[in-house]
């Protein structure tokens, strides 16, 4: 079980039968939003409050590395494109909609929606 608290920690709780054990995964000193798990669970993608994207993959027990940083407005939401883990979509509060390589960071496509979006 992944789960964070408000000042940016990223938590693992190794539950089995009655025990449990708590680890630290990432400090990124930023309120995480929101946790996506790519289709086979290799990598852990989070948004933060202030519109960075950091992945996370639990099989290193690293960092979290930051991917992305907030542009011209902030990243509301994100999430894998399927099949694979390779790549994200996001979608900022200006509404713009991008396609991001997660390995570099490097933005393949965008659209702007010309609507201002509300998750």
């Amino acid at each position: 079980l992944y789960f964070s608290v408000q000042e940016g920690i990223l938590f693992f709780y190794h539950i089995k039968d009655l025990q449990y054990e708590m680890k630290i995964c990432a400090d990124i000193l930023q309120p995480i939003s929101s946790l996506v798990f790519s289709p086979d669970y290799t990598v852990l993608l989070l948004v933060t409050d202030q519109g960075t994207l950091y992945t996370y993959k639990p099989a290193h027990s690293g960092e979290a590395v930051k991917l992305l940083d907030a542009c011209s407005s902030c990243f509301l939401a994100a999430d894998f494109l399927t099949p694979g883990d390779k790549y994200c979509m996001s979608v900022t509060i200006s509404g713009e909609v991008q396609v991001w390589f997660l390995e570099d960071g490097t933005c393949l496509s965008k659209l702007n929606l010309d609507i201002e979006v509300y998750v």
